[in-house]
């Protein structure tokens, strides 16, 4: 996953919890109650990150959540649809996540973890479908692993030493 520092500081961050669970560590006094929320952040404007916040309470595990989801922001290539560029698939663990380009006026077609990421991104059509692991975390991984490797048309042709239209013919 390539990683560009990004400044968050003058940017509107919108945040959205996707999962929090209740997790158990049995020790000699008895049991250990913490909470880990799984916290999405991002722009509307091709910029999303997501996080895990742990605590003995919610808010705190959230605050923490959104913290390290900022920390982890990444750049997203958009067309001129809000789409992606191109169909990719994005892998995180077990998790699989088929990221398809679709034309205007289709939507955000995403299961639940995935549409959270996409919204937050700014894509407002796409299409996607969740392959292998159903685990959250990993699903919204691998969603945000899949849109970071997107590359632009631009991108692509200086890699190559075309020009944009040869590229896209």
């Amino acid at each position: 996953m390539k990683r560009t520092i990004i400044d968050t500081a003058n940017m509107e961050l919108t945040e959205k919890v996707v999962s929090i669970k209740r997790v158990t560590k049995v020790v000699k006094g008895g049991r250990n109650m913490r909470f880990t929320a799984l916290v999405v952040v991002g722009d509307g404007a091709g910029h999303v990150g997501a996080g895990l916040g742990k605590a003995t309470e919610i808010p705190e595990a959230i605050r923490k959540g959104k913290e390290d989801a900022i920390k982890n922001m990444v750049s997203i290539a958009l067309d001129e649809n809000g789409s992606v560029t191109h169909d990719y698939l994005g892998k995180f663990g077990s998790a699989t996540v088929l990221l398809k380009k679709a034309p205007e006026g289709t939507g955000i077609i995403a299961g639940g973890p995935a549409r959270n990421v996409c919204e937050l991104a700014g894509i407002k059509n796409i299409r996607t479908k969740s392959l292998g692991s159903n685990n959250k975390q990993n699903v919204v991984l691998a969603t945000i692993a899949g849109l970071s490797e997107l590359k632009d048309p631009a991108e692509v042709a200086k890699l190559r030493g075309k020009s944009v239209d040869e590229i896209l013919a």
